[in-house]
């Protein structure tokens, strides 16, 4: 009598029965949970009444077995028998065929930015991995090991990927396995693995009187550009692909509907992010003053000959050099963003406001991530309140 056993190193379920003298051990896809040990019994129950019949054909059952070079086949011919569609086939590709095939279906959806994200994590972390592997080989514990060393992969004076990175790289592990294993008609051995947590984003925003002063300090030629970075909370590639045909200077409003991603003009990445910025006073004056500079061009903030700025440059000319004249601390750009959203916050802006203005969907990433610096901009303590019921003429309570 054959039995359904499990596999120690996989966790699947194996046929494990004897046939012509021979002990046949015969790997599947399937869990070992009740529903796939009771479904593979059954098959079991009818290999061995054909066995007893006479009637077995090996081949019919388990196609692609290692085991048929030894197996004497019955003589009697037999009825076909559609092979158990669990079996682990030869059939799939190898993990490096499929992830070829995979991106090249679906690179059309996606933005060159996230077309280069992919390459790179397929080519750097997966393929080296699992590119000789069958994609239906890869188990659980497999995929578990992989994550635990890129946690220990060098990166300059660092040692492993951000939590962060490595969801990423998760995450395309995962898009591709789930997909070969619609096709190739196996369990998908990306189960009950969740991300890693991710610390919080990191926020070190300026204060108002840093802003000032930078703004006092910069490079003439770019005042306007930093202004309109402080004071409207654009990305970079929002503020360095901003065109003149989306300032709309009578209704005083940045419209929002291009962004320049490696010097290409592209749509925004989701659908929140088009939106229309308010122009406070600064910013106003900033863009009406840069209009008598670059106005006959294309593009806001540009070059001499017209082209739009390359923000590494500028990073690296311009702002990094004015933070270490003023001695202040070294932060990337981004943190305009950041400073706008708390300044915001410290003026008692509503939330939802500041989330169109930032282009979020929701105000959680203003809770979540900004709410803390608002007392150290506003001191609110609780004397707000104090100072409401003092000017109801209630006085204390």
């Amino acid at each position: 009598m054959g039995k359904i056993r499990t596999r120690k190193e996989t966790g699947k379920l194996l046929f494990d029965f004897f046939y012509n003298g021979v002990r046949c051990r015969e790997q599947t896809l399937m869990e070992d949970t009740p529903a796939n040990r009771q479904r593979l019994e059954s098959f079991m129950a009818q290999i061995d009444r054909e066995i007893a019949q006479g009637t077995f054909n090996y081949e019919k059952y388990f196609p692609d077995s290692t085991n048929l070079p030894k197996i004497i086949e019955a003589a009697k011919p037999v009825e076909e028998v559609e092979p158990i569609p669990w079996v682990q086939t030869d059939s799939a590709p190898l993990f490096k065929d499929f992830a070829e095939e995979w991106y090249l279906e679906n690179e059309i959806a996606w933005k060159i930015t996230y077309q280069k994200t992919i390459q790179g994590t397929i080519n750097n972390y997966l393929n080296p991995r699992f590119g000789e592997m069958k994609v239906s080989h890869i188990t659980k514990g497999d995929i578990l090991k992989f994550r635990s060393t890129l946690a220990k992969v060098p990166i300059g004076n660092k040692v492993g990927l951000s939590p962060s990175r490595i969801n990423h790289i998760m995450t395309g592990l995962r898009m591709i396995l789930n997909d070969a294993a619609d096709r190739h008609n196996f369990n998908t051995p990306f189960v009950g693995i969740k991300p890693l947590k991710v610390p919080r984003t990191e926020v070190d925003p300026f204060t108002i009187e840093e802003v000032q002063t930078f703004l006092n300090t910069v490079r003439a030629d770019f005042k306007n550009y930093y202004t309109v970075r402080f004071f409207t909370g654009m990305r970079t590639g929002e503020v360095d692909g901003l065109q003149w045909k989306y300032v709309d200077f009578e209704r005083r409003e940045i419209l929002i509907r291009e962004t320049l991603v490696e010097r290409r003009i592209e749509t925004p990445k989701t659908a929140g992010s088009i939106r229309e910025i308010t122009m406070s006073g600064p910013v106003y004056e900033a863009l009406k003053a840069q209009h008598e500079v670059t106005g006959d061009f294309k593009f806001v903030f540009c070059t001499r000959t017209g082209e739009p700025l390359d923000h590494c440059n500028i990073t690296k000319r311009i702002w990094h050099p004015t933070l270490n004249l003023l001695k202040l601390k070294k932060r990337r750009p981004y943190q305009t963003r950041h400073t706008m959203a708390t300044l915001w916050l410290a003026a008692g802006e509503n939330p939802e406001w500041i989330a169109r203005q930032m282009g979020h969907t929701s105000t959680e990433m203003l809770f979540t991530v900004y709410s803390r610096y608002v007392p150290n901009l506003t001191r609110r303590d609780g004397s707000a309140f104090e100072n409401l019921l003092a000017s109801r003429g209630g006085g204390h309570v």
